[in-house]
């Protein structure tokens, strides 16, 4: 698939075969990418109730952790599988970038904000949760703003989407060992403020980007 011309993110994963042939038996169910569009949002939301409910001092902890690194990952494979239905299973719609698109911000500010509440015990970690999920929204923005004016779509990072759940996938998971140090959500609110401080300079390098290319033109 051409990412370009499909305007959407590119990735790696989509030449992957076990990825295509997934996609392929998918594209032959009554499955439309739009509804994989919408299911990114209830795994997104799986992963953001398990994180609201953590309690650093409760046994089912763990449970809570691998199902919320788990359900990033299936919100992950849905975007992943969206896009490839839609283009290679030919079940593209005139409002699929629609479906595309507006379903990850809902996910992204989920996850973050959430990461927030589930490190509560961190000062300011509510804070950052927040501002993670308000420049998640804000690096899509300036992105979409650009092609509107008629540019490329701008994928730039440091802290595009795929990083930003990286980074809290792996946060989720080396949370599992914080009791052995006796911490209390400190890994979440460092993987927090490093997404921070990675949308700020993405939102930095977007708005740049944009404006460089407009008045060169």
């Amino acid at each position: 698939m051409n990412d370009t011309i499909a305007g959407r993110r590119p990735l790696k994963s989509r030449q992957n075969r076990l990825a295509q042939a997934f996609a392929s038996w998918l594209s032959k169910r009554e499955i439309t990418p739009n509804q994989i569009s919408v299911l990114s949002v209830a795994f997104a939301t799986v992963t953001a109730l398990a994180l609201s409910m953590r309690n650093p001092y409760a046994g089912y902890e763990i449970y809570l952790l691998i199902v919320a690194a788990l359900g990033i990952q299936l919100r992950l494979l849905c975007n992943l599988m969206d896009g490839l239905v839609a283009v290679e299973g030919g079940k593209k719609t005139a409002a699929g970038e629609m479906f595309n698109d507006i379903p990850d911000r809902f996910a992204d500010v989920f996850t973050l904000v959430a990461a927030g509440y589930a490190a509560a015990n961190v000062d300011y970690a509510i804070e950052l949760g927040w501002l993670a999920g308000i420049l998640a929204v804000m690096t899509a923005y300036i992105r979409n703003l650009s092609t509107s004016l008629g540019l490329a779509a701008d994928f730039r990072g440091p802290m595009a989407k795929q990083h930003r759940m990286a980074i809290m996938t792996i946060a989720i998971l080396l949370s599992l060992f914080e009791p052995m140090f006796d911490l209390h959500g400190e890994v979440l609110a460092i993987a927090l403020l490093i997404v921070v401080v990675g949308s700020l300079l993405t939102v930095w390098r977007r708005m740049l980007h944009t404006y460089r290319s407009l008045e060169s033109e």
